[in-house]
């Protein structure tokens, strides 16, 4: 196992993205090589922790102005993409971190924003897919709830959760400290076992006023364009780059038990049906990809000319996000018919067989995306919008 070390400081200009991609890259075989430990433990070994919040991985949504990366979108895709190849668990523990410690950041009050983030090594991670219930009460809410799927939590020191505001009915998302958090340990899955998704509760938490912001928002108080896009099209950044690391490595990993084997009588180096298929996967997945960046490349330009998001484009970017998705299964149902009984033992292609298997749950790439998604293409959604991952 290689080890390296990676420490550089951060100021209120943050840091540089060309940076944390390159440490990125470098911290591949200590990732690669805590992969199994991750998948039995239900968590990321803390070198790689230690790694990702050095390296300044995590602050990949977090602002310039509060010592972060605050990538551009396609430099996130890159860095999701990297860590995911090395690790699915890990590269998603780091979008989920990622994410809901960049958008406290980018919404908070800027006071509040400052000392948040003057916590050491500060992480936050949860749910906001499902509110809960925020009782008003005098400074703030009392918050109330059961919530599943908090990716990232074991290393987080705060917890974002959703909540519907019972008075106004607004939803808003929340941050907590951790200690105030009940932990259920029920994470028995079948792939990404080292993002340690648990459950979790909360019982009339007060939570103060300045500690919320409303689930909806799009004006950032620091940052940049970034934070114009809505937290639902932040997931084609993370899950969509997510599948196209983990199906790179799919197909890698095929390629080299093929090559291991050639010369073999029977093997498949020598089968014309196996390389058409191969080829026929290696095509798909860039094909996804190419669709993907392309149409982050179309929202850059949006954002970099101050406009408002098209509704085709957030279409666009949530149907990109689900054919990643599904690309990458297709693939992986390839490379384990493929590999044989070496895929059905334990080993790299079985957890990664199971991993994806394991993305393809999350609501970003449920059949209702694509449904919604063919309404809106075909002209029969006037008058709606997209709200997180539906239209309304």
């Amino acid at each position: 196992m290689t080890t390296v070390e990676v420490d550089r400081t951060t100021s209120v200009t943050g840091f540089d993205a060309g940076a944390v991609l390159h440490d990125a890259a470098a911290l591949h075989d200590l990732v690669d090589a805590h992969g199994p430990e991750n998948d039995r433990a239900g968590r990321i070994a803390e070198p790689v922790v230690e790694a990702l919040y050095a390296s300044g991985a995590i602050s990949v949504f977090t602002p310039r102005g509060l010592g972060g990366a605050e990538m551009s979108p396609r430099q996130s895709m890159d860095l999701f993409r990297t860590l995911s190849y090395a690790d699915p668990s890990t590269g998603w523990v780091t979008m989920a971190l990622g994410l809901a410690t960049g958008l406290a950041g980018a919404f908070f009050d800027r006071d509040t924003a400052e000392e948040l983030f003057a916590t050491p090594r500060l992480g936050i991670a949860g749910q906001g897919t499902r509110p809960g219930r925020a009782v008003p009460v005098d400074g703030g809410h009392l918050l109330s709830g059961e919530w599943a799927f908090a990716s990232g939590i074991k290393h987080a020191t705060h917890l974002h959760t959703a909540a519907a505001d019972t008075a106004t009915g607004e939803s808003r998302f929340f941050i907590v400290p951790v200690e105030q958090v009940t932990f259920i340990e029920n994470w028995d899955v079948l792939g990404l076992r080292g993002t340690g998704s648990i459950d979790y509760t909360l019982s009339d938490v007060f939570v103060p006023a300045s500690h919320s912001y409303p689930s909806l928002s799009t004006e950032p108080v620091t940052g940049g364009d970034l934070y114009r896009i809505g937290i639902g099209n932040f997931a084609s950044l993370n899950h969509g780059a997510w599948a196209l690391g983990v199906g790179r490595r799919l197909l890698d990993e095929l390629a080299a038990v093929v090559r291991a084997k050639a010369g073999q009588p029977g093997g498949q180096a020598s089968s014309d049906s196996f390389a058409e298929q191969y080829a026929a996967a290696e095509v798909r997945l860039r094909a996804a990809q190419a669709l993907l960046y392309e149409v982050w490349e179309e929202i850059e330009a949006v954002l970099a000319a101050g406009d408002a998001l098209p509704l085709r484009l957030e279409t666009l970017n949530r149907a990109a996000l689900n054919n990643a998705t599904w690309s990458t299964h297709a693939i992986a149902e390839f490379v384990y018919k493929s590999g044989g009984t070496g895929a059905l033992r334990s080993g790299t292609i079985q957890r990664l067989f199971r991993d994806v298997h394991g993305g393809t749950q999350h609501i970003s790439s449920s059949p209702m995306i694509m449904q919604s998604a063919g309404r809106e293409l075909a002209g029969l959604a006037d008058g709606k919008r997209w709200v997180h991952f539906s239209l309304k």
